[in-house]
């Protein structure tokens, strides 16, 4: 299949092999918060390689823009993680420097 070749798919699959860690750091009572990264990182792999299944540009278009949104929604849940003092900054910064760059190859990828 096409979007296994993908680097933005191969990195994402690589933030979500690091993501069991991250949330190991979560005190009790904040599921609410792992299941939000849990499905938007989904979203983001799944509607990335829905996209790159599409022929027609408009279709592949919208699901890399769902993609695109649901990446912007993971980092943003890092920065909760950051405020909240649950992960390091250096975690932070490393995970969303990752997320940086797969938001940019996925542009690259829309016509």
């Amino acid at each position: 299949m096409n979007h296994e070749r993908l680097k933005s798919y191969e990195l994402l699959l690589d933030f979500a092999k690091k993501l069991p860690d991250m949330l190991k750091c979560l005190p009790r009572g904040n599921s609410y918060l792992e299941d939000q990264i849990k499905r938007a990182l989904s979203s983001a792999i799944l509607n990335l390689a829905e996209g790159n299944g599409r022929w027609s540009i408009k279709d592949r278009n919208r699901f890399f823009d769902i993609s695109l949104a649901s990446i912007a929604e993971v980092a943003s849940v890092i920065d909760i993680f950051l405020v909240y003092g649950y992960i390091s900054q250096i975690t932070g910064i490393e995970s969303k420097n990752q997320l940086r760059h797969v938001y940019s190859l996925l542009r690259k990828l829309k016509k």
